[in-house]
């Protein structure tokens, strides 16, 4: 999910970002027909890549008289710094992404779809250890500042240590199943599919994962706030040919099949290994369970942790004074932090249409 280029990629928007975020609203505050969205592999993005060969995304923007163009980028984290530079009108991203770069760059963003959380997809995996405490005093490879330094942090949290009992070696998520095959490497964190190719290597314990924090690490559609406000069809189409496909892959169809071999081979696996990412993955199939998990107490509660990771890491910058530097809103208007900040938005009124049918 996450790219080692992240570290320099930061230093270089912590600066041209947040002037760039003072003149987003104005870039994007017209009524349009084209529009671009980027998305990378990950299982929970990997229906948009049928959606768009499949050409349902075509079919739902011809019913708004809309273009959209779907576009695979290979690094993550340089798909999110294109959607924050307005290269694209909205990314898929996870929600701690979503909150560290273009919210924490000034640039106004609105989760769309709620698409899923991991629930061990994302593992942090050791040679010798049989449990995160005895971790302390060792090195451990990941990709820095990403959804794995966060799976991190919280594991040590939740036993008793903190960060300045390991050193984090920083690792590109490219390099890491090959890192692992090394002597010189024996802590890693990381998600599927690499996590599943390191599990099949001798000395690799799955110590903990994402199922242990369930619902924390939440993958979104996010799209620029004022594009959303001023093209509404936009985010239609999107939430349209988004529930389309989850409908079908519920299915127990030769359609569905078909369409969950097609997002395996484009993943680099076949079928069985994406059924068994999708194990791992809570897919909001029900635009429904989606409102629901976007209305409850519980991602609220996440995204002040995420939040606090954000500050102590130093994503805000150096103006910010304490986690609730960026403001985040939720449904029926309730904020985490600064209410005059307001950079992240968990929306579910498009959701809404399509858990009621009325897209």
């Amino acid at each position: 999910m996450k790219s080692s280029t992240f570290t320099k990629l930061f230093k270089v928007l912590s600066m041209s970002v947040l002037v760039l975020g003072l003149t987003t609203n104005s870039l994007y505050a017209e009524t349009k027909k084209d529009f671009k969205i980027a998305w990378t592999i990950y299982v929970g993005w990997m229906p948009w890549d049928v959606i768009n060969s499949q050409k349902i995304m075509d079919k739902w923007a011809k019913k708004y008289n809309i273009n959209i163009k779907v576009v695979q980028i290979n690094d993550y984290i340089e798909s999110i710094n294109q959607y924050t530079s307005g290269e694209f009108d909205a990314c898929t991203m996870a929600n701690t992404d979503a909150l560290g770069i273009p919210a924490a760059g000034g640039v106004d963003s609105t989760s769309l779809i709620i698409g899923d959380f991991s629930n061990g997809n994302d593992a942090v995996i050791s040679k010798d250890a049989k449990s995160i405490k005895e971790l302390k005093g060792k090195n451990v490879n990941l990709v820095e500042l990403s959804i794995s330094h966060y799976l991190l942090a919280r594991g040590l949290e939740l036993n008793g240590l903190s960060e300045k009992d390991i050193t984090v070696v920083n690792t590109s998520d490219a390099d890491m199943v090959s890192a692992y095959a090394t002597a010189d490497v024996t802590n890693v964190v990381t998600w599927k599919p690499q996590v599943s190719e390191i599990l099949k290597m001798p000395k690799a314990n799955n110590i903990f994962d994402s199922s242990k924090v369930p619902g924390e690490i939440i993958d979104l559609l996010v799209v620029n706030s004022q594009t959303l406000k001023d093209n509404p069809n936009f985010g239609k189409a999107l939430v349209g040919a988004w529930y389309e496909m989850m409908e079908l892959m519920q299915t127990n169809t030769k359609a569905s099949t078909d369409a969950k071999s097609i997002m395996a081979k484009a993943s680099g696996t076949d079928l069985a290994g994406f059924e068994d990412q999708l194990k791992t993955t809570n897919m909001f199939y029900k635009a429904s369970d989606a409102v629901k998990f976007n209305n409850s107490e519980d991602i609220m509660k996440t995204m002040e942790f995420v939040a606090k990771f954000s500050f102590n890491h130093g994503l805000y910058g150096e103006g910010a004074s304490d986690y609730g530097f960026v403001g985040i809103e939720f449904p029926n208007g309730k904020v985490i932090g600064d209410k005059g900040n307001i950079k992240l938005r968990f929306d579910d009124t498009y959701m809404k249409m399509a858990a009621d049918g009325s897209l």
